[in-house]
């Protein structure tokens, strides 16, 4: 020790390594925690039997047939992951300028939710995906005349989608469009047809993000697309219209809420954590999921533990729980302790 040390006695008098010494000691005094309980599981649909499709810009995901879908709602189910987001892979011929396949009782959504209810019951959740782009031939979230996105026309099909997917069995339906008004145009729809206790969980502060190009190309929405959807999403540079977004869609009915995309928008989910103290989630995004797996592929990084500090990330802002095409590989890892 360097005599002008030796000459302040007892220096330091607090030593914030101490805490750090000890595995046991680290986690006795470790301020968030992150379980199997704090996932969902995004999973992409697509048709026919025995089917699973790689997605080229999502390196590990693949779309399922529904009997696979089936399989791996039983594998989420047995790591404790409490729920399961669907999104479909509609094929490009039963996409319509209306988006009628969408209030199809018979679509793929709506069958697949069948088949996981019927293998699976209520011991897992399941969760739509309450929008347009899926069936629109112009790939947005609402209808489009002149090249302008209606908002009321939208809400009427937003309403008979929503209840649609209610009759097959769907636990919570998450409306992703950024309409105006359309938690509480969704939550009379589904009362008036008696599904008072199907949850919503509002996309109440998404953004118009660049990082949503891989889902887009999971889904099959990104090729058709006209346009962009920043007359709808939230601009990236703005953070307290997110808090009046968010109190709107609180005051219409939401039971939950959705900050999208996650990493780049924590403050986003701390304010509205801080400020409205209601369950609330991040969406690890396509392109979030797409640099750690691109990043890891080339020896950049670790991967998986990239993986888990993200996830933790989105803890420590306030997330109640994160969807992300992660969740069997962080319930795996976590389950082996």
């Amino acid at each position: 020790m360097s005599n002008f040390l030796a000459g302040l006695g007892e220096f330091p008098h607090v030593r914030m390594r101490r805490n750090r010494a000890q595995s046991w000691s680290r986690r006795m005094v470790c301020e968030n925690t992150l379980t199997t309980n704090d996932l969902i599981w995004p999973l992409f649909i697509i048709d026919g039997q025995g089917q699973r499709e790689s997605v080229t810009s999502m390196p590990g995901v693949e779309r399922l047939s529904i009997d696979l879908i089936v399989k791996a709602a039983g594998e989420a189910k047995a790591l404790g992951i409490p729920a399961i987001a669907v999104f479909p892979s509609t094929d490009p011929a039963l996409k319509t300028p209306d988006a009628k396949e969408g209030l199809n009782a018979n679509n793929l959504v709506c069958r697949a939710v069948r088949a996981i209810k019927e293998a699976h019951g209520d011991d897992l959740g399941v969760i739509c995906d309450v929008a347009l782009d899926p069936y629109n031939s112009d790939g947005h979230d609402g209808l489009v005349h002149d090249g302008k996105i209606l908002n009321d026309e939208t809400l009427e099909l937003l309403c008979q989608q929503a209840v649609v997917q209610a009759r097959a069995g769907c636990d919570i339906v998450a409306p992703s469009d950024m309409m105006d008004g359309r938690i509480k145009a969704i939550r009379q729809a589904l009362d008036a047809e008696g599904f008072q206790r199907v949850q919503i969980l509002s996309y109440a502060a998404k953004y118009a993000s660049s990082f949503y190009g891989p889902f887009r190309d999971a889904v099959g929405s990104g090729g058709v697309l006209k346009g962009d959807k920043k007359t709808y999403q939230m601009d990236p540079a703005n953070s307290d219209e997110a808090l009046r977004e968010v109190a709107l869609d609180v005051s219409e009915g939401a039971d939950m809420l959705m900050v999208k995309p996650g990493m780049p928008y924590l403050d986003i989910l701390r304010r509205i954590k801080d400020t409205f103290a209601m369950p609330t989630f991040a969406y690890q995004v396509s392109g979030e999921y797409a640099m750690i797996q691109a990043a890891a592929g080339n020896g950049w990084l670790n991967g998986e533990a990239a993986m888990m500090e993200s996830l933790m990330a989105f803890k420590r802002a306030g997330a109640d729980g994160v969807l992300t095409y992660y969740a069997p590989l962080a319930a795996r890892l976590l389950n082996e302790g």
